[in-house]
């Protein structure tokens, strides 16, 4: 054999198998790597879009810390606004507690001061009988000069 004829023969084996790798073998590899591309793309566009997401969702945390902060400093606001209203209804009924508490205690002080003249007024009435019964040393009829007792305690 001569080197031309080899040479051809190994060109027929190899132009065959550059054949049967183009219709058998290089169809599932390309797809596979197709394949792969698609899916490298698709994580690539997974990843962008969950980049977006967390940073939208960031944006909204941070909206709603914000809102959540405002709301809370309000209701704080409110809250102190409140107890100082409290606080002020507290003290003024506190106060008109004890006005009526002193209030009371006048009337108290009043009605004994009364009770007291009343009863100063019936044993300066009974000492004038006594007194006038002593001088006259006569007996006295109460019942007989109620009228005239009754006059002296109200003149006293």
């Amino acid at each position: 054999m001569s080197i031309n004829a080899t040479f051809w023969a190994q060109m027929v084996v190899f132009a065959i198998l550059v054949l049967f790798t183009m219709k058998f073998v290089w169809p599932p590899i390309v797809k596979a790597l197709d394949e792969r591309a698609a899916k490298i793309a698709e994580g690539l566009a997974a990843s962008d879009r969950a980049k977006a997401e967390l940073s939208a969702a960031n944006k909204r945390v941070e909206e709603e810390l914000s809102k959540s902060r405002t709301e809370n400093a309000a209701r704080l606001a409110d809250a102190e606004r409140r107890a100082v209203t409290i606080v002020e209804e507290a003290k003024a009924k506190a106060v008109e507690e004890g006005n009526k508490i002193i209030a009371a205690a006048k009337m108290e002080a009043e009605q004994q001061a009364v009770k007291a003249r009343e009863a100063l007024r019936e044993q300066v009435a009974a000492l004038a009988v006594k007194g006038a019964e002593q001088i006259l040393r006569k007996e006295v009829n109460a019942g007989v000069h109620a009228d005239l007792l009754n006059r002296l305690k109200t003149e006293l």
